[in-house]
């Protein structure tokens, strides 16, 4: 009996080192992406760029922008976010792995892909 209870013992935390070693993806609890985005008249960086966050994974789009406008996320649901002229911090999540699109429909560009693992 005593070997029993003592290999259940062991079992059970060995099971316990396993789970807590997991997977490396960051949670929601990790510390917020920062995107800088620059809109400067017709032009806006980054252009295109590829950015690696986790899913739900917090991520702040600072933009400074010389007119006020919009940014439209390609997500699931999809998002709109208006900034205003000077600078404004987006705070956003995406709850599902792939890779989704930031885009100024004004300037007709995609700003910053978003790889969600």
């Amino acid at each position: 009996m005593r070997r029993s209870l003592a290999a259940a013992a062991v079992l059970v935390s060995t099971l316990g080192g396993l789970t807590a070693c997991g997977d490396d993806e960051p949670s929601g609890g990790s510390d917020p992406k920062t995107i800088q985005i620059t809109f400067d008249g017709d032009g806006v960086t980054p252009n295109g760029e590829r950015v690696e966050v986790g899913v739900d994974q917090p991520i702040d789009l600072v933009v400074q922008a010389d007119a006020p406008g919009q940014i439209h996320v390609h997500s699931e649901p999809e998002q709109e976010f208006s900034y205003k002229k000077g600078e404004t911090t987006i705070e956003m999540q995406i709850d599902k792995p792939g890779v989704v699109e930031v885009e100024s429909h004004d300037l007709d560009v995609v700003i910053v892909q978003l790889e969600v693992r």
